[in-house]
């Protein structure tokens, strides 16, 4: 059986490709198209010559930051590709009827959705009505919303998942623990306190920021197997987080940690960690 990468980005400098006008806008940029990123491009036939050799054969697409609302360009690659991709959107969720537009979403593929909290607000990022409506009609739809935060955001994500038990929630990249190289037992155990909440799933990704970001990442070992002792493997899901992950390793550098040499791991675990969960949560329809 084939592996599900469960985070990767994509993005064109072209915004004339696949259907019809000028697609792929940049919101607020000042020249259509021009996209400020590294690699310059990452389509998703790049994506799929790199992840194919590894056997990976279904990828959960992330919406980029600078498309804002717009989840077109993922929206049209999975119509490409109906079996090999779904996608976490993006969507404002103080706008106008967040919980319909959500439902709309799904009928593209859209299976889940990206949240970020501001700095300024990350205490009560969750506190409005917007967030509450969408937390509501996710648990409705079965949508994930998936958390890209720091440790000091679980907070607002334990008080959510109280509220809100139904919807399933995913924490991004470990919960970006150890970025700056220090893994603080204090976050650990806050992360770790956060699976009390069944609903509540974590991306085992993003080794390459992790930690002291040695190639091996075995560094990171001890640290998966107090989420693993935490969550188990039904509620862990590997991803890659290509193509950030690229720009100083490989591909096979962000697969092979958990693929080979996490010793306990058993094979059903693997299966778990590397298709299983994602299939459960990202392809579900």
């Amino acid at each position: 059986m084939a592996w599900i990468d469960a985070h990767v980005h994509i993005w064109t400098q072209d915004t004339t490709v696949y259907t019809r006008r000028d697609r792929y806008p940049i919101p607020g940029g000042t020249d259509v198209g021009k996209i400020e990123a590294n690699p310059p491009d990452f389509p998703p036939e790049t994506l799929l010559s790199i992840a194919r050799p590894f056997d990976v054969d279904r990828i959960g697409l992330v919406q980029m930051s600078f498309y804002g609302t717009d989840n077109s360009y993922m929206i049209d690659t999975i119509k490409r590709w109906p079996d090999t991709f779904r996608a976490y959107g993006y969507v404002d969720p103080e706008s106008e009827g967040v919980g319909d537009q959500i439902a709309a979403l799904l009928t593209q593929g859209i299976t889940g959705f990206r949240v970020v909290p501001e700095d300024a607000v990350v205490k009560t990022w969750l506190q409005t009505a917007g967030y509450d409506a969408m937390f509501a009609a996710a648990s409705e739809t079965g949508q994930a919303i998936s958390c890209l935060v720091n440790a000091d955001a679980f907070a607002e994500i334990d008080r959510m998942c109280g509220v809100h038990p139904g919807a399933t929630v995913v924490i991004d990249h470990l919960g970006r623990i150890g970025a700056g190289g220090t893994i603080r037992e204090s976050d650990v155990d806050a992360l770790c306190a956060l699976a009390g909440h069944e609903n509540v799933y974590v991306k085992v990704s993003a080794f390459y920021a992790l930690g002291n970001e040695r190639r091996t990442h075995e560094d990171l070992i001890p640290f998966i197997r107090r989420v693993y002792d935490a969550y188990g493997p039904d509620r862990l899901m590997w991803a890659s987080d290509a193509p950030p992950a690229l720009i100083t390793e490989s591909y096979e550098e962000q697969i092979s940690l958990v693929r080979d040499r996490i010793d306990f791991l058993s094979g059903s675990d693997r299966d778990k960690l590397m298709r299983e969960t994602a299939e459960r949560i990202i392809f579900f329809q």
